[in-house]
């Protein structure tokens, strides 16, 4: 593979590289079996791969590298990670923090071997950079539930999918990479808060978009000296952020969409463009619709179907 670089200081600047992973061979066949999975319906993942296609090329006809972390698998993990549903969700598996990489770790048992066999291949890709034993001792760490706001301050939930204890110990490995603050919330245990990006999503450089209940919940704010409380609406201001709050949502296409770069959000079509483009500063963005629908029904969104690399 032609060499990569990681580098990610927001969540907004130019999106140069990005990881996905095509959806798993098995159907899931009946309403029954996506409860016990605990996906919102059936899905046909013959109808999900054309969505995936549909993300991959809207990435690439906007200059992103899309690497397809499943082509770099053994014959024998590629046959387990075949019938692996969650796989296209990677979002989760690491994150790129400035110019090392973190790896997480799964909140659910179901998803354990995607990550084993991910940060297996980054250990090859970025020696340098991915700090594989960050993960040991920890619980969950799941990355759906962090938000890079800008190159100083980290926000994240710390909730059903990613423990305290877990934040504990990789925040000093945070603060190496350059970020002096870290805001974290927990959000109530329930499929629709699952994860962070659920609820909240930077729509760029100065404006969040967010479900309206979040102005009731503090935020506890870390640096590597102090420990302090604020409110959701005060610590995003003071990092540069506007609040549009949705009253009215669907939470999966309304809040989980990807900057592309400082003018362009890739969204579901089956998001709300004109509830977005209420806020002055989304007026003039560049918003750009697939479907991704079938996918959609796995319970995660664009943005938790993509890891991005390199940005800036």
């Amino acid at each position: 593979m032609d060499s990569i670089h990681a580098s990610c200081f927001s969540e907004h600047e130019p999106l140069h590289s990005v990881v996905l992973c095509p959806p798993s061979d098995l159907d899931v066949t009946d309403m029954k079996i996506a409860t016990q999975v605990q996906w919102n319906g059936p899905v046909d993942q013959s109808k999900a791969r054309e969505c995936h296609e549909n993300l991959v090329g809207a990435l690439q006809q906007e200059g992103v590298r899309t690497i397809m972390y499943d082509e770099f698998l053994s014959d024998k993990d590629l046959h387990l990670s075949k019938q692996l549903i969650n796989r296209v969700f990677v979002r989760d598996l690491a994150c790129v923090f400035g110019e090392s990489v973190l790896p997480g770790e799964a909140g659910t048992s179901m998803r354990k071997p995607e990550y084993v066999q991910f940060h297996l291949l980054l250990s090859h890709w970025l020696p340098d950079a991915f700090q594989i034993n960050e993960n040991n001792d920890i619980k969950a760490l799941e990355f759906g539930d962090l938000l890079i706001l800008n190159k100083d301050a980290i926000f994240i939930n710390v909730g059903m999918r990613t423990s305290i204890s877990s934040l504990e110990r990789v925040k000093e490995a945070i603060f190496q990479a350059g970020f002096s603050e870290i805001g974290i919330i927990d959000l109530p245990r329930s499929a629709s808060t699952l994860h962070l990006d659920m609820n909240c999503n930077v729509a760029g450089s100065d404006v969040v978009v967010a479900k309206q209940f979040l102005k009731y919940f503090p935020v506890q704010v870390i640096t590597e000296s102090s420990s302090s409380f604020s409110m959701v609406d005060a610590f995003l201001f003071r990092h540069g952020f506007d609040i549009h709050w949705l009253q009215s949502y669907k939470t999966i296409p309304d809040i989980n969409f990807l900057n592309v770069n400082p003018e362009t959000l890739l969204v579901s079509k089956q998001c709300n463009k004109n509830s977005l483009k209420e806020h002055p500063s989304l007026q003039k963005k560049n918003i750009i619709s697939i479907d991704v629908t079938e996918l959609e029904k796995g319970g995660g969104g664009i943005r938790c179907m993509t890891l991005p690399l390199h940005r800036g």
